[in-house]
């Protein structure tokens, strides 16, 4: 029977970042976890991808560097797109359905069809319980004061809902298909699946989710995905933190503010050429007060 090789003898790409976590469970939120599985090609490997005729050990690390720094800055993504990671996830799925709204992916879940839900929900702490943000639709971040009601009555809220779990294994036991049976369990209760993405379509799915103003539950999930890609290529993920999270893109109205600025006048919003939220954030990037 053929072994499997192992690391020091195998012909593929490896990271040893990557193969120190690899099959490796990480805890996020109170039941789910990140693992990788696979992955496919390193830093090494984009190199390649984006100079075609290279072979291996032809380059420099710090050419490999200043290429995979050229192609984050130029928007250069398709050698970004030879190179995969594969996640085994455990998420609530209220999470998951705002997950897969990224459409990038290889996905297959856990199914309720074939299979029995498992009996594990997702329950924040009243002190974990957020108000809804008067500026921003999409959530909050503020909590509730210390031993609020209505955090309370939240939480209470989200153990009637896992209650109903007894009468979901009872009605299936009684011979309800399981496919019928689910639909009335509550969002909060557990799924898994395997997640295949490419490291161009990763990087954009960590720009959005693992963003501050990104929901807290799925930037959990997302702060733990980045510090894979940081382990498996490094390289990449600094240009990343450099040019994409940690940089700025500018509109022409806005990069004609900041020259403005520079030379010395005196902008306004009414005198920027720019609606009063595109002035808020413009100034809030660069640390002025709007």
């Amino acid at each position: 029977m053929n072994e499997t090789p192992s690391v020091s003898s195998t012909k593929r790409s490896t990271s040893a970042g990557a193969e120190e976590i690899l099959g490796l469970y990480f805890p996020v939120l109170d039941h789910g976890f990140v693992s990788l599985v696979d992955y496919m090609g390193t830093d090494a490997d984009i190199e390649r991808a984006a100079r075609v005729s290279y072979g291996a050990g032809t380059r420099q690390v710090s050419k490999t560097r200043g290429l995979i720094r050229y192609l984050r800055r130029h928007k250069h993504t398709t050698p970004s797109e030879m190179v995969e990671l594969k996640f085994h996830c455990c998420m609530p799925i209220f999470i998951a359905r705002q997950w897969i709204r990224h459409r990038t992916a290889n996905v297959n879940e856990y199914s309720g069809r074939y299979s029995i839900m498992p009996d594990t929900f997702y329950r924040p702490t009243v002190e974990e319980v957020r108000k809804q943000s008067k500026a921003n639709r999409q959530g909050g971040e503020e909590r509730f004061e210390d031993e609020s009601r209505t955090a309370a009555e939240f939480v209470k809220f989200l153990e009637d809902s896992e209650a109903l779990y007894e009468r979901y294994s009872k009605l299936t036991e009684a011979g309800v298909s399981r496919e019928l049976a689910r639909i009335g369990l509550p969002v909060s209760v557990y799924t898994q699946w395997y997640w295949k993405c490419d490291l161009h379509n990763l990087l954009h799915f960590l720009m959005l989710r693992a963003d501050p103003h990104a929901q807290y539950e799925i930037r959990a999930y997302a702060d733990v995905m980045l510090e894979t890609v940081k382990r498996w290529v490094p390289l990449t993920y600094q240009a990343f933190e450099d040019y994409s999270r940690g940089g700025l893109q500018l509109s022409a109205q806005g990069l004609a503010v900041v020259k403005r600025l520079i030379a010395g006048e005196a902008v306004t919003q009414a005198t920027s050429g720019m609606n009063a939220r595109e002035w808020r954030e413009l100034m809030a990037s660069l640390g002025r007060t709007a």
